[in-house]
């Protein structure tokens, strides 16, 4: 790791019912890394990611932000305390998007910087149009999400997260529901804000992304972190038989 961790997990379990889906994974996240996680549907990633966004709350294990514990699984009133002040520290992007459909692009930005961090409405939409320049939809700005292409809701999707000046970002598989040119915009995004230093952890299957802007390949398999290394070494010497097998797929 690149230095003190932003965020990270000890020891984290996720258990539903009788499906175990996390085991005693710990990973961290330095500042300005981009750590792609990599591997098979099922193995547990999305779940992983979840855990960081504290939308999952661990069975076992805790998650760390600037040296804060904020999650476990039966946090105390300080631990809770804690979660609150930093989750919008922490920026998320779905697979699907989840814009309001009811609310135009610039409102789709404004509303957390204005309701959560009590920005002033005309400071919040300067931002917002700073980041919808950032991403090249500033033209979309009074659009609605509806009259947008997969690709640009992604964007505005990014623009959003960034709107709240997040320590990191999680993205989860952000071009997984697009086709390859929409998925091709969205990319440029993202390698444009790791080129700027913006700390990620990245749930994908685009493997040139992890080849070429990663700090870190995580090969997650069965809820468990396999294999760990930096790009150049995992993408051409895998440790283990099954980030092999994993990676025969994208083989031309």
């Amino acid at each position: 790791m690149a230095g003190p961790a932003i965020i990270a997990a000890e020891g984290v379990s996720k258990v539903f019912g009788a499906n175990r889906v996390l085991t005693r994974v710990s990973l961290s996240v330095a500042e300005r890394e981009v750590v792609c996680i990599v591997g098979p549907s099922g193995s547990g990633k999305t779940t992983l990611l979840r855990c960081f966004a504290l939308l999952e709350t661990p069975s076992e294990g805790r998650v760390i932000m600037d040296g804060n514990v904020i999650a476990t699984p039966a946090p105390s009133a300080a631990i809770r305390r804690a979660s609150r002040t930093v989750r919008s520290n922490i920026g998320m992007v779905f697979q699907h998007f989840n814009l309001w459909p009811h609310m135009s692009v610039l409102e789709n930005l404004i509303e957390a910087p204005i309701r959560v961090k009590g920005l002033p409405r005309k400071e919040a939409t300067q931002v917002a149009d700073r980041l919808l320049a950032k991403v090249g939809l500033s033209d979309k700005r009074d659009s609605y999400p509806g009259r947008l292409s997969g690709g640009q809701q992604q964007r505005v999707a990014i623009a959003r997260a960034l709107a709240m000046s997040p320590k990191v970002m999680l993205f989860d598989e952000p071009t997984s529901a697009l086709d390859p040119e929409l998925r091709r915009e969205v990319l440029l995004v993202m390698r444009q804000l790791a080129g700027e230093g913006m700390t990620m952890l990245v749930v994908t299957h685009e493997m040139g992304f992890a080849r070429h802007v990663s700090s870190r390949v995580v090969f997650m398999d069965l809820g468990e972190i396999v294999e760990e290394s930096v790009p150049g070494r995992f993408f051409t010497a895998p440790k283990t038989e099954r980030a092999k097998r994993f990676l025969q797929q994208f083989e031309d």
